[in-house]
């Protein structure tokens, strides 16, 4: 059996990777990745570091010949770019007759009003459609997107949301990388819809968690949307950035990442990472860098 992780140099694919050596032999490992230079540890280590760029598919047909389980990662940029990456890399992946298709998806995608699921909509849909035995891994969101928010109150800022009461299931992206290693090598996931979300919490439960967290008061100031996007300019958010935050605020107030389940749990084998521990360790990896 051979697996392929593609943007295996990113955040998440790096630590799907460097998860899945623990148990899988690295002769049995290929990664695809667009510029493969920056892949040569893992080459050096016995990985198969192919070339593969969302942007290029006949490069992805080439990249997963031989491969059985493969993971697409959701590639970035806009939802234009992103529908026709996605999509052609499902293409690719039909065409190189891989047998098991994993893909990273968004919470809820088929269904939430979020700006970001039209790209996730189109690769489910297209991945359904090739027949080919799949899991869709739908995401909810990463403890480390906070990281900035975080940074701000240990700074001595309070916590700035326009995400009112709106929930979201923060887990690490860690875990999330768990449980996608752990379906690329278990058994009993085809044609699953596993919606991978933490214990759902506030913007003020989860400020408050970081307050014990840094031994501190962390006030949470609620603003509006145009209120908070002057503060991330403020900020030194580029301005192109902005409205991608402000949106987010928006599909956070609104509910679109307020999904509870224990598909994360079933994933895993193991409880998920308890908030204030995970908290505790980003905090750990922030002062060693």
């Amino acid at each position: 059996m051979k697996i392929l992780v593609t943007g295996a140099t990113g955040k998440l694919g790096s630590k799907v990777v460097e998860t899945l050596l623990k148990s899988v032999p690295a002769s049995q490992m290929a990664v695809s990745v667009r510029n493969p230079a920056k892949a040569e540890n893992l080459r050096a280590r016995g990985v198969d570091v192919r070339y593969g760029d969302f942007d290029h598919p006949e490069s992805l047909v080439a990249a997963f010949e031989g491969i059985e389980r493969l993971l697409i990662i959701s590639a970035d940029g806009d939802n234009e770019t992103r529908i026709r990456q996605h999509t052609d890399a499902v293409a690719a992946a039909e065409r190189a007759q891989v047998q098991f298709i994993a893909y990273t998806s968004l919470t809820n995608a088929m269904d939430t009003t979020m700006f970001l699921s039209p790209p996730h909509r189109a690769a489910e849909e297209a991945i359904v459609k090739t027949g080919i035995p799949y899991a869709i891994l739908r995401n909810n969101w990463y403890l480390e997107n906070e990281m900035a928010s975080i940074q701000a109150v240990m700074a001595g800022a309070p916590w700035v949301t326009a995400a009112g009461s709106g929930k979201v299931g923060w887990a690490l992206r860690q875990d999330y990388a768990e449980a996608a290693a752990a379906v690329l090598t278990g058994s009993g996931h085809e044609n699953a819809i596993y919606e991978l979300s933490g214990p759902l919490l506030t913007q003020e439960e989860l400020a408050s968690v970081v307050g014990k967290v840094l031994g501190k008061e962390v006030p949470v100031q609620q603003v509006d949307d145009d209120t908070y996007a002057d503060i991330m300019k403020r900020a030194g958010v580029p301005d192109a950035v902005v409205p991608f935050l402000v949106n987010i605020q928006q599909g956070i107030r609104a509910g679109a990442l307020e999904v509870e389940s224990r598909d994360f749990e079933k994933v895993l084998g193991r409880p998920l990472t308890p908030i204030d521990q995970a908290l505790r360790q980003l905090l750990g990896e922030l002062q060693t860098k």
